[in-house]
């Protein structure tokens, strides 16, 4: 599920040791936050205050970002000596700066750097340090409620009640903010325990109305109202274990009418209680490691890689959509994994010397003790260098690379902690031979901190690579146990042929953060507590 608000993150600024350039005194300096929006445009984000006759400022003006764990965002942070009131930066003196990722900043959570004139310039002195949090309310209130004594709406059978709860918005509206499920032919219905984050609840202010209405449930849609009451969070507080906070549901209709009209039911809240709810930046904040590994398909359907046809064949501009799918997600991945070393290997293929039986899962160097390849650039080099070397063959077996990657994840997770998180990258033509084995694996490592980005490759039609999406339905084993959550994650490379290369990882990166959450959720571990930043 996506969230209803942007990830916003405030950037706080601190420099030392700045160039002087104001003559008998130190500098005036400003910090101004740019996004690139194009290829050689940037926008302007925000700018902290000018501090006066200081080398070495603290910024207290924050700068925001919106943030998307799914595309690179590169940032640009200036320092200006301001000597004028005018708001044009053309004039003032440049003290460096500094070009980085967002990406970059939240995996360190703090990171300093010499300042540059220009890109690869350095500007003799200065450093600047940028700190990194998020903006949120990272609450959620976990409810459960029951009634007693309802008023009865069915001619036949008793009611089928409902609750919905509503926050006052602007202008006093109602908004609808949760709907529980319908308990069926009761009027003492006990609902499920619920949890809703705070900032939907009540806009993360205790004190702000809400009314609670319960219903009478029929399936036509023109469902009944019972009754209502108002409260706020700090009234629902006050249920504690073994005494309930008890509200009167009243019907207006029903109260006008009659003089002793009491109510028709009562709602009882029997327990209220605040609970943090982790995103995806506090577990990457805390110190969680993203480990991105590559499998490439080298089987048979792919086409002989001399053949233009091929789906193997290098252009003469040295790219074909494996390459193109791998720069486009690994570009976005590598900035969470703090030693750039990517484990890639090769499936379906006959290796040299002997070109005997198809290997599974061949390290992409050819060097199975060390299969790690550095940064993105590695890899794309071991592919180029192992392609005219190997013989395609089959058959496509997904499962050995899936079981790999999965063992290693298992190892992690006995650590207990919320450490390390797994993303492997199959690029494939999409012919599947070992489907039921791959099931299994699928569904074993949905218990592991691991997400799997299948990206299918040429025109295939890809039937089997959606089966293991799941997304239209739980995929289950041979032996019908459904996956524990959804893992994979497929596209087809075609649709993003003519879109810009950050499109395909924006398509497939974007279920990352809500499956990593998941995983830690599942398993009950908050994020790591960060030691002293790296610089």
């Amino acid at each position: 599920m996506a969230t209803d608000c942007v990830t916003k993150v405030e950037l706080s600024v601190s420099c030392t040791d700045l160039l002087d350039k104001d003559v008998g005194s130190k500098s005036d300096p400003l910090c101004v936050l740019l996004q690139k929006s194009g290829k050689d445009s940037w926008t302007e984000l925000g700018r902290t205050e000018r501090l006066k006759n200081t080398s070495s400022p603290s910024f207290s003006q924050r700068l925001k970002v919106d943030y998307h764990f799914e595309t690179v965002q590169n940032l640009k942070l200036g320092v200006y000596d301001i000597d004028n009131s005018t708001s044009d930066l053309g004039d003032d003196d440049y003290l460096g700066g500094v070009e980085v990722t967002l990406g970059q900043i939240v995996s360190s959570k703090s990171l300093t750097r010499p300042l540059q004139l220009k890109q690869g310039k350095p500007a003799g002195k200065g450093a600047i340090t940028i700190t990194a949090e998020e903006i949120k309310d990272n609450r959620a209130i976990v409810l459960e409620l029951e009634a007693k004594n309802l008023d009865k709406k069915d001619t036949f059978g008793k009611s089928d009640p409902f609750l919905e709860f509503f926050k006052q918005g602007d202008g006093g509206k109602w908004k609808l903010v949760h709907r529980t499920e319908v308990v069926k032919n009761n009027l003492n219905p006990t609902w499920k325990k619920f949890t809703v984050p705070l900032q939907t609840f009540c806009s993360s202010d205790l004190d702000l109305p809400l009314k609670v209405d319960c219903s009478d449930y029929d399936s036509d849609g023109s469902h009944d109202l019972i009754g209502s009451f108002t409260t706020k969070v700090s009234e629902l507080q006050k249920a504690a274990h073994g005494s309930p906070v008890q509200f009167d549901c009243i019907h207006p209709d029903k109260q006008k009418k009659k003089k002793s009209y009491k109510n028709s039911g009562v709602v009882l809240v029997k327990s209220c209680k605040l609970e943090a709810q982790y995103s995806f930046l506090d577990y990457v904040m805390g110190g969680c490691q993203i480990n991105f590994t590559v499998g490439i398909d080298f089987t048979g359907s792919n086409g002989d890689p001399r053949s233009p046809q091929s789906l193997h064949y290098m252009s003469p501009d040295g790219l074909n959509q494996y390459l193109s799918a791998l720069w486009s997600v690994g570009q976005v991945v590598q900035d969470y994994d703090t030693d750039k070393l990517f484990p890639a290997f090769g499936f379906g293929a006959k290796l040299p010397p002997d070109y005997q039986a198809a290997h599974h899962e061949f390290a992409l160097n050819f060097n199975p003790t060390n299969p790690y390849c550095q940064g993105i650039q590695g890899i794309v080099e071991a592919y180029r260098m192992v392609l005219p070397q190997l013989r395609l063959s089959g058959p496509t077996n997904f499962s050995p690379i899936i079981s790999h990657v999965a063992s290693i994840a298992a190892t992690a997770a006995q650590a207990d902690s919320a450490s390390q998180y797994f993303v492997l990258l199959i690029l494939t033509d999409g012919e599947i031979t070992d489907f039921d084995q791959t099931r299994d694996a699928i569904v074993r490592a949905s218990r592991l901190p691991l997400s799997i980005i299948i990206v299918g490759v040429g025109p295939a039609d890809f039937k089997a690579m959606e089966l293991l999406d799941g997304d239209d339905g739980k995929l289950k084993s041979t032996v019908g146990e459904a996956v524990a959550r959804d893992i994979v994650q497929f596209v087809p490379f075609r649709k993003f042929k003519d879109a810009p290369a950050s499109a395909l990882a924006q398509s497939v990166l974007a279920e990352v953060p809500n499956q990593l959450v998941s995983y830690f959720k599942m398993r009950n571990l908050d994020p790591p507590k960060k030691a002293a930043p790296k610089s």
